[in-house]
């Protein structure tokens, strides 16, 4: 085969690899183009299914408020009726009886006219003597009628207009949540889900982050508050979830749309403490410590139940009960999970006490970070600066191990090297208290 022929078969050869790339690129493009527009239809279909549902429900109970008051208001008429026409009706039995009476009375009157003579002055003492008796001249009050009711209903068309005013505003349709979700970190057990503003005319108030798992179907609430992230804690690894937020306005009390779910998940192990450590209680998920009054006085060291911390992640101690302090009281992370020492305050660790003294390879430094007490949160971040030279190219040989180390509690933090004389690619934490009532949670 000529040269000519090589070039062109190896420029046939990158135009079919070119061709085969860009096909596929353009797959992968087709297949963004229908989940977009399965994401318009269906979002579409779910917003009709919620507005026809809402405003079905707005109809009935707006029908029975109406309803209600109606029956209210006929109820009142017919009371103010019945309380009005009562006092009429016995003035009229009242004079109703006057009537018979006088009725009778002018019978026995034309009667006793027309008798014979020797009749006449019997009946006409017996009559005199009845109609003295009757009281010709009394007659019963009967009100006028500018004295008794005249019912009206007074109705006017402002509600309507107020109706009117709030139903055209009520409700709204937005192409785009005010929020959507910005990143999803993997954490030991654990997602840091941070999300951001996008609409630049939404003032938000609060945020509200929920998640789930893939495979169910109820969201639950993980975080309401002001802050734009949040850790999830407590997620099983290699396992995916949704994560969705909304926010709410200021001054508003309903939430905004939500935002399109976002799936995560984590491949790290959570972080647990050692059980079976006398002297110290665990949570169900390993995750809490509590120093109880087994030993009380006695030293001695939790650690981590395998080395999960690694380097370039940031591992957080939050103290939710305290106890008395003691010197050897610490939190911290160390390069092994030595049994024998009383604190950590020792080689191959780094920690803080509950004082705020931070100790390096068992050396106090000189600043101090804030005092530990209930509610408090130490972060450690780490990261590799350099390894020193190792023979034959082989860390397990040995050699000096630097890493910057960032040590946060309450608003300070202190920065630091910390040099290890070996390699390691993941660390334990630990903690040592003395006394009892300490409790802390590690993520």
């Amino acid at each position: 085969m000529s040269v000519e022929a090589e070039v062109l078969l190896q420029e046939a050869k990158e135009s079919i690899e070119a061709a085969q790339n860009y096909r596929s690129e353009l797959q992968q493009r087709l297949q963004g183009l229908s989940q977009a527009r399965k994401q318009v239809r269906g979002s579409s279909t779910h917003t009709r299914e919620a507005l026809r549902r809402h405003f079905q429900e707005l109809q009935t109970a707006l029908s029975r408020l109406l309803s209600d008051r109606l029956n209210a208001l006929l109820q009142e008429v017919d009371a103010i009726e019945q309380d009005s026409v009562s006092p009429l009706d016995d003035c009229q039995k009242l004079i109703e009886h006057g009537v018979s009476m006088a009725d009778e009375l002018l019978r026995e009157g034309e009667a006793a006219l027309r008798c014979g003579i020797s009749d006449k002055e019997d009946k006409l003492c017996s009559f005199a003597k009845k109609a003295l008796n009757i009281q010709l001249d009394s007659l019963p009050e009967v009100p006028a009628l500018v004295d008794v009711p005249c019912l009206s209903a007074q109705l006017d068309d402002s509600l309507l207009h107020v109706m009117r005013e709030r139903v055209a505003r009520h409700g709204s349709v937005s192409a785009h949540p005010p929020v959507q979700i910005e990143e999803l970190v993997e954490r030991p057990g654990s997602v840091l889900v941070r999300w951001c503003k996008v609409d630049e005319d939404f003032n938000p108030q609060d945020y509200r982050l929920q998640y789930r798992r893939s495979n169910a179907t109820q969201y639950e609430d993980a975080y309401i508050g002001k802050d734009c992230e949040f850790l999830v804690l407590h997620l099983d690894p290699h396992t995916d979830y949704l994560f969705r937020v909304c926010a709410r306005g200021e001054g508003r009390t309903e939430w905004s749309p939500w935002s399109v779910p976002q799936t995560g998940y984590t491949t790290l192990t959570p972080h647990e403490w050692s059980p079976g450590v006398d002297g110290y209680i665990l949570s169900s998920r390993k995750n809490i410590a509590m120093r109880s009054d087994a030993n009380p006085g006695a030293g001695g060291v939790l650690y981590s139940s395998s080395p999960t911390y690694f380097c370039g992640q940031t591992l957080t101690f939050k103290i939710s009960a305290a106890g008395q302090m003691d010197k050897r009281d610490s939190v911290g992370v160390c390069a092994d999970n030595h049994s024998g020492a009383e604190s950590l305050q020792r080689d191959q660790a780094v920690c803080i006490t509950t004082s705020g003294a931070v100790f390096v390879n068992g050396k106090e430094m000189t600043n101090q970070l804030p005092a530990i007490t209930v509610g408090s949160s130490v972060t450690f971040d780490m990261e590799v600066v350099s390894l020193f030279p190792i023979s034959n190219n082989n860390p397990s040989d040995g050699g000096t191990f630097k890493l910057r180390v960032t040590i946060g509690s309450g608003n300070r933090e202190v920065v630091f090297y910390w040099l290890l004389d070996q390699v390691v690619d993941c660390l334990f934490f630990g903690c040592s208290f003395t006394h009892p009532g300490w409790k802390v949670l590690v993520f």
